[in-house]
């Protein structure tokens, strides 16, 4: 199947942008952003390259087709019309996995996925000629997403979502994803040399990890797999060579100098076990201390953090007390940083003491925040 076919990368809230700049970096074709999500056009290979080097998206789909429908029976042409034969194979499994309704007429969410599930079995009788599948093959699960009576039909090509890379030595309740960590790196325009990276409360090091990543150009799939990789309509040989390209354009020749700390011991056991199964132990150096205790004598750099905010610490008193020594640090020991803080902490900027170049609204964990960006001096005019 060399035609062209829409692919979709689904996205958190507040990161559209960032997913976009990725897709066109990336050289897709047609790529416009909607909330959640980035459109571009691509082939079956790009599909391999989506996957294995979007840093902030959550997952790829194919796109199937998009409609109105108010009636069951319109919904039932209208999937049926779908090309679901060029995609799903005789023997493949295919659930309706996902749905949801907003706004919609059609609201049941069971019934749209029996009707749906129905018109693609007629459909693929049609193609391979049978009346029964046993679906004991490849996946290819289904999403359907209702708004405003539009319908938006999908295939997931990714199977786990994107932000599993596979280097959390120890499952833990992270507060950051590693999609949400790249995201903000991405946001800081950080991308290594001689400007230092520091973390002062890096706990697990998502952001760490994610930032060394970027900075060598590293594939954030490369080492994982994908449901789409079982699909016949790609073939294996397209699979190996994506992956031999991905480690091909890694680089280690650029300096890299990437600090966190944590005050528990415990934390930075799990940080340092999860930085070198992401293969960057070489690039990060980590200090169980007190972010009160940290010490830069470089004159330029940036501080990105993910400090504890609401339900992470006790009472509003000692979020206040937090923020104000963060920003009292930042101002008498690195003055001419940049800091990029992320919070859902509704009056960080009057407890840190200034107020941000910047903020943005970003959704972490389903958590409504804003990534406050205080741009620092470089050469008196450059922002680092």
């Amino acid at each position: 199947m060399n035609d062209k076919i829409t692919l979709i990368a689904s996205t958190t809230m507040g990161v559209e942008s960032v997913v976009k700049d990725e897709c066109i970096a990336l050289g897709f074709d047609n790529v416009k952003a909607f909330n959640g999500r980035v459109e571009f056009d691509g082939t079956v290979t790009d599909i391999i390259k989506a996957n294995l080097h979007l840093r902030c998206a959550d997952r790829v789909f194919i796109k199937m087709g998009e409609f109105k429908a108010v009636t069951f029976e319109e919904l039932f042409t209208s999937i049926k019309r779908l090309p679901w034969g060029d995609i799903i194979e005789e023997n493949g499994e295919f659930p309706v996995s996902w749905v949801s309704s907003v706004k919609s007429k059609l609201f049941s969410k069971s019934d749209i996925q029996k009707i749906t599930k129905k018109a693609i079995v007629e459909k693929l009788k049609e193609k391979y000629g049978k009346s029964y599948f046993y679906e004991d093959g490849a996946k290819f699960a289904i999403k359907i997403q209702a708004h405003n009576d539009i319908f938006l039909v999908m295939i997931d090509t990714s199977g786990e979502p994107l932000h599993k890379r596979g280097y959390r030595a120890i499952k833990n309740e992270a507060p950051i994803k590693e999609t949400m960590a790249a995201a903000l790196i991405l946001l800081s325009k950080w991308k290594g040399g001689e400007l230092p990276l520091v973390d002062p409360m890096c706990g697990t090091g998502t952001l760490l990890i994610e930032a060394a990543m970027i900075a060598r150009n590293i594939a954030p799939g490369a080492n994982r797999n994908f449901a789409c990789e079982d699909w016949k309509l790609i073939p294996e040989d397209q699979w190996i060579d994506a992956r031999d390209e991905a480690f091909s354009i890694e680089d280690y020749d650029k300096e890299v100098k990437i600090y966190g700390s944590d005050i528990d011991p415990n934390t930075i056991e799990i940080a340092r076990k999860n930085i070198q199964k992401a293969g960057v132990e070489d690039d990060i150096i980590l200090e169980c201390q007190n972010f009160l205790d940290m010490e830069r004598t470089e004159e330029y750099g940036s501080l990105i953090t993910n400090p504890p905010y609401g339900d992470r610490l006790l009472d509003e008193e000692a979020v206040e007390r937090l923020y104000g020594l963060l920003g009292d640090i930042c101002r008498m020991r690195i003055p001419k940083w940049s800091y990029y803080i992320i919070t859902s902490y509704k009056n960080f900027e009057k407890a840190f003491g200034k107020k941000s170049t910047k903020n943005r609204k970003l959704y972490n964990g389903g958590i409504e925040c804003h990534y406050y960006q205080y741009y620092g001096e470089r050469n008196g005019k450059k922002r680092v």
